[in-house]
């Protein structure tokens, strides 16, 4: 089985939006509207300047994805790559797919001077937590809070 890490492409709009649907109601029990989230990949899909979706790919199949949205930090005079949007398909989890996705990005961030990767994860959800432990991120000091109007 060989496994390849790209940059996705609108032929990979109808998995990623499943893979969101996926990881929505996995992770926060929530239903995604379709066409809302549609709308929202596609768009990124057609401005990278907003963000950029990898996918895993293993055997012709989109096995896992990756999004990342740009910060600039003025304290650090650089830019940090924030990864949104993780899904691995079940069956190929604690497989090293999360891993190839996150080395790929780490490698390419790397090469374009970025100075940092950051992500969020749910409180409870500590298999994810180790895997970004196992992968050199700590945990920051920073607790997030937000103020939504969807």
């Amino acid at each position: 089985m060989s496994m390849s890490i790209r940059p996705a492409t609108q032929e990979d709009l109808a998995r990623i939006i499943l893979f969101n649907q996926a990881m929505a109601r996995e992770t926060e029990g929530r239903e995604l509207d379709r066409r809302t989230l549609s709308k929202g990949v596609e768009r990124l899909l057609e401005q990278p300047t907003r963000g950029r979706y990898f996918v895993a790919e293993q055997d012709g199949e989109i096995v896992g994805q990756l999004m990342i949205t740009t910060e600039w930090s003025d304290w650090r005079n650089g830019e940090i790559w924030w990864i949104q949007s993780v899904y691995v398909s079940k069956r190929l989890r604690r497989e090293g797919v999360y891993r190839r996705l996150h080395e790929y990005v780490r490698d390419l961030a790397r090469r374009q001077k970025v100075i940092g990767l950051r992500l969020y994860v749910e409180r409870d959800n500590e298999p994810a937590q180790a895997t970004y432990r196992a992968l050199g991120m700590r945990e920051s000091s920073y607790l997030m809070f937000e103020e939504l109007w969807a």
